[in-house]
């Protein structure tokens, strides 16, 4: 049975008294083939935080993302950014999606598809400017991907890929990000490389909130937690919700596989 628990009062934060929170979901259910995957999700992110979502295998984590993106329809509910909904608000949105999901086959350099972030800024004519192509340029160079600016997407690692990904999210210039599993396949460097500009884009204000399977590093990385298995098993400051007894609502029988985060939990080490 699915448990749900209520959310600490401090995870609904203050949004500022002149905008709304950077993400509202209310009441939303989504389904595949008629099979509910979410059920009644709410939740009310605040503005400048750093979101793990976790929980088990098809727990809808992925499907949760690309919902708010709007890549999916909704069978109820609603999804508001900043107040609006995700169409109103494109411009302030980065996604970086699942490397999955991507055809590294597409003949694309890595140059344009880091200008494929600038879309949104583009006037009229469509094309980019010098400026489109500077911000490019730094934000690969901030993932140390500049050199490669020429080269294949095909062509690259699956690490120097997600690196330039990221650079596509930077380029964007969002005010809330959606990242599903971006340390999913990478080496320990690149790993580091990500949570080192994640936490840069919250010191800027930003608001992150990234999909997570690796539950030893979830309680380090991120500042608040969404512990979710169809619906919101519990959602707020990490050190709040990374209990055993949440984790083990979350995850039932399959936490008692990762005893060594279980001990850790339970001695709160």
């Amino acid at each position: 049975m699915i448990s749900t628990a209520r959310q600490p009062t401090s995870a609904l934060g203050q949004a500022g008294a002149t905008e709304a929170p950077p993400l509202e979901i209310h009441d939303l259910t989504v389904s595949y083939h008629k099979k509910p995957v979410l059920w009644g999700i709410d939740l009310v992110v605040p503005a400048g935080k750093l979101v793990g979502i976790v929980g088990p295998n098809g727990a809808g984590k992925s499907t949760l993302i690309k919902a708010v993106m709007g890549l999916l329809p909704l069978n109820s509910g609603w999804v508001k950014i900043y107040g609006k909904s995700f169409q109103k608000n494109l411009k302030r949105v980065g996604y970086v999606p699942q490397r999955e999901s991507v055809d590294w086959d597409f003949p694309v350099n890595v140059m344009d598809v880091v200008l494929m972030g600038r879309y949104g800024h583009l006037g009229l004519i469509k094309r980019p400017s010098k400026r489109d192509r500077e911000i490019a340029r730094e934000c690969l160079d901030k993932v140390k991907m500049l050199p490669y600016s020429d080269r294949q997407i095909s062509n690259l690692s699956g690490g120097q890929q997600q690196r330039v990904f990221l650079a596509r999210a930077l380029a964007q210039e969002s005010d809330v990000y959606f990242m599903d599993e971006p340390f999913s396949g990478v080496d320990a460097a690149t790993e580091s490389a990500i949570i080192t500009l994640l936490h840069e884009l919250r010191a800027k204000g930003k608001t992150i909130l990234v999909v997570h399977h690796d539950l030893p590093t979830a309680r380090n990385y991120f500042d608040m937690l969404l512990l979710l298995n169809m619906r919101v098993v519990a959602f707020g400051p990490t050190e709040e919700v990374f209990t055993y007894e949440l984790l083990q609502k979350t995850y039932g029988g399959r936490l008692t596989i990762l005893s060594e985060v279980a001990e850790a939990v339970r001695q709160k080490v």
